[in-house]
């Protein structure tokens, strides 16, 4: 699996670090399958058209997972997509008391979660217990990695 993320407008390169790490290490772990995931760092208005289109739900959310599993004309596989919202997350970051690049890995992780499968709103708490071992596991590695501590 190859992790590709793009920036948004504001996003810091720290926090940026943190979810191509957190992809790459987690993907190791959970094996969406071959090929691509894009993770994108959105801001609130985009977050809250993608989650009132898919999910019907008119508010911005943290995270959102969309799996596709199509192959490009060049052949590589692409797993799917992974849209962050920036200002959500960076607010989350601050009531948890915890850095913005380890919200930023914690969604990222949970979005991949997502496209390999995992769903928590139906699994009765499969994917919640493997994201709580993985964060165990992998957040201190991937943050050092970045050059966070928190």
């Amino acid at each position: 699996m190859r992790g590709i993320v793009l920036p948004g407008a504001g996003v810091p390169r720290s926090v940026v670090r943190a979810a191509r790490e957190m992809l790459r290490a987690a993907g190791r772990e959970v094996h969406p399958g071959p090929g691509d995931v894009v993770l994108r760092f959105v801001d609130e208005e985009e977050m809250r058209a993608l989650n009132r289109t898919w999910r019907g739900k008119d508010r911005p959310t943290d995270v959102l997972s969309f799996p596709a599993g199509t192959v490009a004309p060049d052949g590589r596989r692409h797993v799917g997509d992974v849209a962050i919202c920036f200002p959500v997350a960076r607010e989350q970051a601050r009531r948890s008391r915890r850095s913005v690049e380890r919200e930023a890995a914690i969604l990222a992780l949970h979005g991949l979660l997502h496209l390999a499968g995992y769903d928590h709103e139906t699994d009765e708490g499969e994917m919640e217990r493997l994201e709580r071992a993985l964060r165990r596991r992998l957040l201190g590695p991937v943050l050092a990695a970045t050059g966070v501590s928190r």
